[in-house]
Order: C-alpha cells, then structure tokens, then sequence
C-alpha cells in the first residue's frame, strides 16, 4: 500500500471569473420588437458604466451586425445581468 499525497483544493480565482480565468460574454441578439430606445434603456439601467448615450451605440451596433457583446466578467454578475436584461425583453444569446 503506498501513501498518497493530499490533494490540496485550487485556490480560488481572485478575479473571480469563470473557467480557467476566462470572462463570461452576455450577447443581444437584434429582433423585430425592440426600439433602439428600448434596448439603451435596459441596457444603461441593468449593466453598470453603461450610459443612455452608450446604450443606444450598442444597439446601432446590435441593429447592424444582428448582435453585439455588451458586457463580459465573472459568471454570476453575467447570469444577473443576462436574466434581467432578458426580463426587460431584450433578445439574448446564450451565454459564452
């Protein structure tokens, strides 16, 4: 019988993002409901530094490519931000 060393647990990230390190992206998907002024609106109210002037270039860029990444961090803050901004109606795409 050999002895095994222990298994010491992994730290915990500090920055506390997902994985190995990586940010977790919340994506808005363009769609036919949805006003530009809308989508800034929820956007500058549920992500932090993200004004009404910010908000509303998102959603040109949203309305243009048909989606755009408007926020990226740690797991837990994307998945509060993702529901809320999904309750306000917006479009989202999975999270990444």
């Amino acid at each position: 019988m050999g002895t095994e060393a222990p298994v010491k647990p992994k730290p915990a990230d500090p920055s506390g993002l997902s994985g190995y390190g990586e940010a977790v992206h919340i994506v808005v998907l363009n769609d036919n409901h949805n006003t530009f002024e809308g989508v800034a609106a929820a956007l500058s109210q549920y992500l932090p530094g993200v004004s009404y002037e910010k908000g509303m270039a998102l959603a040109t860029t949203i309305h243009n490519n048909g989606s755009a990444r408007v926020w990226s961090g740690p797991r837990e803050q994307a998945e509060l931000y993702w529901e809320q901004l999904g309750s306000a109606g917006l479009t989202m795409a999975p999270l990444s």
